[in-house]
């Protein structure tokens, strides 16, 4: 049986909530950080984190502006600077992530990362350097609503993008977009899009993603991501870090193509495995987590 502890990380006078899960009385120096996706918090990893625990530390956190970590308002580019406010980003997660592991890991660390936080942990990635062994990319985000993604010949979208820009800046709009998303009902069918089998839709998992969207302050991280149309894109980052690469992708998944992960395949040679699992989404870890599990252990065994 594992030892799962939860604690609050002070980083830059935020709060940072994180919990790790390890085997009492026993001294391991290999390491596993999860790193959550958008809307989604550390209990994400509710169907992993004491599993992978049995072979590694297992670490999981809360980026700034989701779960239980401190929420600061959105400060978008052209915003003077306020007290309390921030400019969400992937240099900021990444700092966050990258110095989590400096200042409590202390050791290098596996990252795994589904979503957004595919991005991210390529970003902490490469900032940590020789203290990061390896990345795993579950259904990572591959930012289509991206400037560096639009295509000249999509004439329509070259029209419509900059009206869609000057639209989510404003607050009443965000909000109003959020508070319409942030309701159990809702989220249940958001659900039933990202796993497509329906396994593992339950009462924990809506309530995980529910709560947090009903703190003060939760709208404010939502506003900062959706108005982030020039950050990286993973294909930026793939060349800039010198570790291994394993990508996860649920075979259905809606959102994020698999044809395209099959293409950063052929195309980088860092990414060494893409296992595909068979009729899950977007969250494989927690639609599939048996599969998953296994597979993230066979790469962590095949680069250790």
């Amino acid at each position: 049986m594992s030892l799962k502890k939860s604690e609050t990380w002070k980083w830059n006078n935020w709060g940072i909530s994180w919990s790790v899960s390890k085997q009492p009385n026993y001294k391991n120096d290999r390491n596993i950080l999860l790193v959550h996706g958008f809307g989604a918090s550390k209990n994400h990893w509710r169907h992993n984190q004491d599993f992978l625990s049995k072979f590694y530390n297992c670490y999981a956190i809360d980026l700034l502006g989701f779960g239980k970590s401190s929420q600061p308002s959105a400060l978008l580019n052209y915003e003077p600077d306020k007290e309390n406010s921030i400019k969400y980003s992937f240099d900021l997660w990444g700092n966050q992530i990258s110095t989590f592991c400096e200042e409590i890991i202390k050791s290098p660390v596996y990252i795994v990362g589904n979503s957004i936080g595919g991005v991210i942990a390529l970003k902490a990635a490469e900032i940590l350097k020789n203290k990061c062994n390896g990345v795993i990319l579950i259904d990572c985000a591959q930012r289509n609503m991206d400037d560096k993604r639009l295509k000249k010949s999509d004439i329509l979208m070259n029209l419509l993008r900059p009206v869609l820009k000057t639209l989510v800046r404003q607050r009443v709009i965000s909000n109003s977009l959020f508070t319409r998303a942030a309701n159990p009902k809702v989220i249940k069918k958001i659900l039933e899009q990202a796993y497509p089998s329906g396994k593992n839709i339950d009462k924990e998992l809506i309530e995980l993603l529910y709560r947090p969207s009903q703190r003060k302050n939760s709208k404010e991280a939502f506003r900062g991501f959706i108005n982030l149309f020039d950050d990286y894109l993973a294909t930026d980052l793939f060349d800039e870090v010198d570790i291994p690469i394993q990508l996860i992708w649920g075979e259905k998944d809606p959102w994020e193509s698999l044809s395209e992960a099959k293409k950063w395949k052929k195309k980088f040679r860092n990414i060494k495995r893409l296992d595909i699992i068979e009729g899950a989404g977007h969250c494989p870890h927690d639609e599939e987590p048996e599969k998953t599990n296994k597979l993230i252990l066979e790469f962590l065994q095949e680069t250790k």
